[in-house]
């Protein structure tokens, strides 16, 4: 299954039994970024701020004092069900004079979040591979040329007596095609870091 992100920050209300429940998702990139979303859309004077990210294989999720288990892992239960990676989402919650219980808990903060993200507008997220190759000179514009066919990107070039040291970074489903064709084209004179 491909997982997509956020394409933008959304967000969406919801309100239980008197209680408010404002869900705020954002794309991420890093825990870093997790930790500025969250500073930036909790409300001091709000009952709860409770949340939940997931990047890649790592993920995080709060309760902010609300019974153990009834609101960051829903919230994380709802990313991962919508088919997210990269993303945070932050539900504030203000109470309002009726207690919900466990279960109404668990509704109200993974149906904000799904709702939420379910109307969100997304970006397929695609699994990326990192190249380094080395051409002699001659072939330098060659390999410039192909890189767009790849949809590959320049991350950074070097210069040394024989040729250019290129870092690429591409679709990972493209490497093994841009290598061949690479080769093909330099006759064999191309050599990538990851070859003996």
């Amino acid at each position: 299954m491909t997982l997509d992100t956020l394409a933008a920050p959304v967000q969406h209300v919801i309100e239980v039994k008197h209680s408010r429940f404002l869900a705020r998702g954002a794309p991420i990139d890093s825990a870093a970024d997790a930790a500025a979303f969250l500073r930036e859309v909790a409300v001091p004077d709000a009952t709860h701020n409770c949340w939940a990210w997931r990047l890649g294989g790592d993920y995080r999720s709060s309760d902010d004092g609300e019974p153990a288990g009834t609101a960051g892992r829903p919230i994380l239960a709802a990313i991962d069900g919508q088919g997210f990676d990269r993303v945070m989402v932050v539900v504030t919650r203000w109470y309002g004079g009726i207690k919900l219980g466990a279960g109404g808990l668990v509704r109200a903060y993974g149906g904000s979040a799904a709702e939420c993200l379910r109307t969100a507008p997304r970006t397929p997220l695609l699994e990326t591979a990192q190249l380094r190759v080395h051409v002699p000179f001659e072939d330098v514009s060659l390999l410039h040329h192909l890189l767009p066919s790849f949809s590959a990107a320049k991350l950074g070039e070097s210069f040394d007596a024989d040729g250019a040291r290129i870092a690429l970074e591409l679709p990972a489903d493209q490497a093994d095609a841009l290598k061949i064709r690479l080769r093909d084209a330099t006759r064999d004179r191309a050599r990538f870091d990851d070859e003996g």
